[in-house]
């Protein structure tokens, strides 16, 4: 059975907040210097009362009007980190929105930045189950309600988007191979420690707190420890790639496309540089949009596809890896 991406839309806020908007509210910021590692110069950001629902339901309603039929989805996935309840999920918010039938199950997982490769791996699984035919994968996030103003570590980085890809049996398109990881260990290098049921929200949790970096922030905002997370991913990720490449006797060369998760220019750099990879055959986006947690590949991937470095019948590695820590590479033919 052949299964691959058959469809891909996406939407992103339309406030852009760009370096020198960083620089305007943060003198003492060396803006020029952080871009140099970072390689963003502007993200897009929800406004106060925009959703990750909200981002959804423009890049859905786009793949309903011109892609697909929703009388032919089967099922919906959501993955965010940043639901509009704790309950109901979000999925079950678009099932509403788009009246789909009730026989269109239903649901949300938790993942940020290899949330687009274990969705396909999901969506794959109920395909080949029989459970359906054409799965509907949202991939959306607003990192910015997390993210303090004053902790240039993630506020530089981040972008706020969603993405919606069909995920159908194809006859010309087929995922290769999937193989997912996770070290868990590793959680407090990237978390938001208030919030949930642990330590839930108070007066204490919104105590501001400076590191060893002079960034602020509070117990409700995201914690980042880059360098540990750099460090962990440069290792790990092309060893993972390098892993699903020799077990499927595909090189390297062989790759006509390879489409990382959009971190930061350093980490890209990294990875190309330790797998060997020919540059022109990788793309980046993040210049513009910044990283945009699990929404990063899917946008990137339409966005190659536009700009023609994508092109039908290409081998491609996709490869995501961030909060968990968790990774995930898949090798599909496109």
């Amino acid at each position: 059975m052949n299964i691959g991406i058959k469809h891909i839309r996406y939407h992103l806020p339309e406030t852009i907040v760009s370096n020198d908007d960083l620089q305007n509210r943060h003198s003492d910021w060396d803006i020029k210097k952080i871009a140099e590692k970072s390689g963003i110069y502007n993200r897009h950001i929800a406004s106060k009362n925009e959703t990750a629902y909200d981002l959804a339901v423009v890049a859905v309603a786009k793949i309903l009007e011109q892609d697909i039929n929703k009388n032919d989805i089967d099922g919906i996935i959501f993955c965010t980190q940043s639901p509009d309840y704790i309950m109901p999920s979000n999925a079950f918010l678009i099932h509403k929105k788009f009246d789909f039938k009730t026989s269109v199950w239903s649901f949300d997982y938790n993942l940020a930045c290899s949330g687009y490769i274990y969705g396909i791996s999901i969506a794959r699984g109920m395909i080949m189950s029989g459970m359906a035919k054409n799965v509907m994968l949202i991939n959306a996030d607003t990192y910015s309600k997390y993210i303090n103003e004053n902790d240039k570590a993630t506020s530089v980085l981040f972008g706020d988007g969603a993405a919606v890809s069909i995920i159908s049996e194809m006859e010309n398109s087929a995922i290769i191979d999937i193989t997912l990881a996770t070290a868990g260990s590793e959680y407090e290098s990237f978390y938001i420690p208030a919030g949930g049921c642990r330590l839930p929200q108070g007066y204490k949790t919104k105590e501001l707190v400076t590191d060893y970096s002079g960034n602020q922030k509070t117990l409700e905002n995201i914690h980042m420890n880059g360098f540990a997370v750099w460090k962990f991913i440069s290792k790990i990720v092309p060893q993972q790639i390098i892993d699903i490449l020799g077990k499927n006797k595909i090189s390297i060369s062989d790759i006509n496309f390879f489409g990382f998760h959009q971190a930061s220019k350093l980490t890209l750099d990294s990875l190309i540089k330790a797998l060997k990879i020919d540059p022109q055959k990788s793309f980046n986006n993040l210049d513009r949009i910044g990283n945009t947690v699990s929404a990063s590949i899917p946008i990137l991937l339409k966005d190659a596809i536009e700009a023609k470095k994508l092109m039908r019948g290409d081998l491609i590695l996709i490869s995501g890896f961030g909060v968990g820590l968790s990774w995930g590479t898949i090798i599909l033919k496109f």
